[in-house]
């Protein structure tokens, strides 16, 4: 393995990362509608666990509804057991077409709440670089003892290591600065 490997392997493990910090921040509940808060659910559709996502289309018509429409109406009721088993703390309500999720507005307490979870959230995807750089650190270390790379080499790829993760920390910063934002404005 070179030096150019290490580093692309490294730059992909934090992408991941990133996306997995972005996507964790979208599944908190804001106060504000939004498809995402459901789409994720996994239905009992005839015997098999089907994504919500793929048996109805979910929209949100304004910043406090969900309207969840499936395809087949008899699968209405596993929807809203599902919706009551998650932890959304929403109760769904049907016309015999469409459910609806009435999404509350969350209270001061609650909003404070969510962001301190925010905060462990973007910490653990911090930690999670960090031990990425270290493992790729040490593969880089390896190769210049094994003498497959010069020690100038391993220097420089240490040191663009730290710089690819100072990146990816500051996006996840920016990630959670704009998730904060959202969730302590009323």
């Amino acid at each position: 393995m070179t030096t150019k490997e290490i580093l692309h392997n490294t730059e992909e493990k934090m992408k991941k990362t990133l996306e997995s910090v972005t996507r964790e921040f979208l599944e908190i509940r804001t106060g504000r509608a939004s498809p995402v808060l459901v789409e994720g659910l996994y239905i009992d559709y005839y015997g098999t666990h089907t994504l919500l996502k793929q048996l109805a289309s979910i929209s949100a018509p304004d910043a406090h509804l969900i309207v969840i429409q499936p395809w087949d109406i008899t699968a209405i009721p596993e929807i809203e057991k599902a919706i009551l088993k998650s932890n959304l703390g929403i109760m769904p309500s049907n016309d015999g077409k469409l459910v609806r999720l009435s999404v509350p507005p969350l209270s001061k307490e609650r909003r404070q709440e969510l962001a301190k979870v925010v905060h462990k959230m973007a910490e653990e995807g911090r930690v999670s670089l960090r031990t990425i750089r270290r493992d790729s650190k040490e593969s880089l270390e390896k190769l210049e003892k094994d003498k497959v790379i010069p020690e100038d080499d391993k220097f420089r790829g240490i040191e663009e290591l730290q710089k690819m993760v100072d990146r990816y920390i500051s996006k996840i910063d920016e990630v959670l600065k704009s998730k904060e934002k959202e969730i302590l404005e009323f």
